[in-house]
């Protein structure tokens, strides 16, 4: 079968089944952003389409930079395999006037995650060694309410934990895992409670989270919110 040509839609198959679709979403949102401007992320409730998905791009160039570069990604445990849509979304045709109305519609979210959404109450895993013991001090010393200024951070030393500022509210757990498994040396993301902004990421050496840091530094999750990532506090 020939392949289809290059489009704004990207179809996404091999996701992982059991995740949530609003987690998914958001999930898909923050590793493809970085390719350009996603007008839309669709998924279905249906059996049929489960496990997949359609990321829109708001131009062909960032769709075809996104096949290529994560193809093969490993996304919640299960490679993504990627491929360019058939037919345009209907974002796309509505804007070169081509739209017809479908009988049966795929539910679509848009991928602006809203500050207004509930924030969900997270219990700090319990562990031991840097990552939780600076998760504790910085719960302990900084109000619950008060936002961090990324740019009052005094710069640390590199060492294998990061700290992460400026996220959006929609930012979790799982989204961050996402984001942060791409790279070597990855073992957890730990979320202070109460706070969404901030959140601690810890690698197995400073070279590993060296790495990731120069990478993602600056990277936005969502429009506006720049990540600010510096070495934490030891």
């Amino acid at each position: 079968m020939e392949a289809p040509p290059i489009n704004n839609t990207v179809y996404i198959r091999n996701l992982n089944e059991k995740i949530k679709r609003d987690e998914l979403k958001k999930s898909l949102y923050a590793i493809f952003s970085q390719f350009g401007q996603i007008l839309d992320i669709i998924t279905s409730r249906t059996m049929k389409m489960k496990g997949q998905a359609f990321v829109v791009f708001n131009d062909q160039a960032s769709a075809a930079n996104a096949v290529r570069s994560m193809q093969g990604f490993p996304f919640f445990e299960k490679s993504m395999m990627l491929a360019f849509a058939r037919t345009d979304s209907d974002v796309i045709a509505k804007r070169k006037g081509t739209f017809v109305e479908r009988p049966k519609r795929l539910a679509t979210a848009t991928v602006a995650a809203s500050g207004k959404d509930s924030r969900k109450k997270r219990k700090a895993a319990a562990g031991k060694g840097g990552l939780a013991a600076a998760a504790a001090a910085l719960k302990s010393e900084s109000s619950a309410q008060q936002p961090i200024d990324p740019s009052s951070i005094p710069e640390q030393p590199p060492n294998q934990i990061l700290f992460l500022t400026n996220l959006p509210a929609s930012s979790n757990h799982a989204m961050l895992t996402v984001l942060f498994t791409q790279f070597a040396g990855f073992k957890e993301v730990r979320m202070v409670p109460g706070r969404t902004d901030i959140a601690f990421v810890e690698f197995n050496t400073e070279v590993e989270s060296t790495h990731a840091k120069n990478s993602l530094n600056g990277f936005c999750i969502e429009p506006e919110y720049p990540m600010r990532i510096t070495f934490a506090k030891k």
